[in-house]
């Protein structure tokens, strides 16, 4: 099924990604600006951090602190209360993309082996964990292009985007963070997921930028509903007052190579109706 209801919520940003939805708020990253920003429904905006960082990914910890990748610096932020940026984990070296915590205070951390961006050959990828005690620990690797993350509302799963192999892999979570039980939760066909998000029937929505879409889709990959878009999907996350509104972030894609990633001021934040609500995190 396609959905048509698509409502423009912010326009002329740039690479917009990393949506979450925070208390009564809709948080996301626009890379170019190299800013965080949150928005109400009725589309007012605040930036609430500047790092310039690309990627520049956020996370949520269960005690309301914000966490920012701090990609090229190899650094994990945490927002403290004054608005003030601090240390939370060295993670040594640059190149960092996507972060999702579970309600334990545990983060996972992804990063590609190689620069895209430079051109460089493609080489697999890892992720991270952030241990609460700031320890940072390799938790799995040998995925193609490690993107978007989710944890299941229980704790007991992370479900990580591989948009290189078109899937999406599974892992449960033990009692320290670390992971086992490697399996495929979903085999997406032609489909490259970005970033992802979970809801209420422990279906996945993915972001999808070469097919200008968002699909969600049930373990083991079948197509429950798709959102077809104009420009390239990076990221989405369900949220709003009932948990029934998928943000999406999109902008027009230029190519990995391209001086400027995507077309300047392409960048939107839309929204769309959707009957089953989110769980999970982010």
């Amino acid at each position: 099924m396609t959905m048509t209801r698509v409502s423009t919520l912010l326009t002329g940003l740039g690479l917009v990604e990393s949506p979450r939805w925070h208390g009564d708020r809709l948080y996301f990253s626009d890379w170019t600006a190299g800013e965080v920003v949150a928005v109400d429904p009725a589309g007012r905006t605040e930036v609430v951090a500047r790092v310039p960082s690309l990627p520049l990914c956020t996370a949520w910890l269960p005690d309301d602190r914000l966490l920012i990748v701090s990609s090229g610096q190899g650094r994990l932020l945490r927002r403290e209360p004054d608005g003030s940026l601090a240390l939370y984990a060295d993670l040594g070296v640059p190149g960092w993309n996507d972060i999702v915590a579970d309600g334990r205070g545990n983060t996972y951390v992804n990063r590609a082996h190689f620069d895209p961006m430079a051109g460089e050959d493609a080489q697999p990828g890892s992720v991270h964990l952030v241990a609460p005690d700031g320890s940072v620990s390799e938790v799995a690797d040998d995925i193609a292009f490690p993107n978007g993350m989710a944890v299941t509302a229980d704790d007991s799963t992370l479900i990580v985007a591989d948009s290189y192999r078109h899937r999406l892999v599974a892992f449960d979570i033990g009692a320290d963070g670390h992971l086992s039980g490697r399996r495929v939760w979903a085999d997406l066909g032609a489909g490259t997921p970005d970033g992802i998000c979970l809801d209420a029937e422990n279906a996945v929505w993915y972001a999808d930028v070469p097919h200008r879409r968002c699909v969600r889709v049930a373990e083991g990959g079948k197509v429950l509903q798709t959102v077809t878009l104009d420009r390239g999907a990076f990221a989405c996350a369900l949220g709003g007052p009932e948990g029934r509104t998928l943000f999406i972030t999109a902008a027009v894609w230029q190519g990995m190579t391209e001086a400027e990633l995507v077309a300047p001021g392409t960048g939107q934040v839309l929204s769309v109706p959707v009957e089953v609500p989110g769980a999970g995190r982010p």
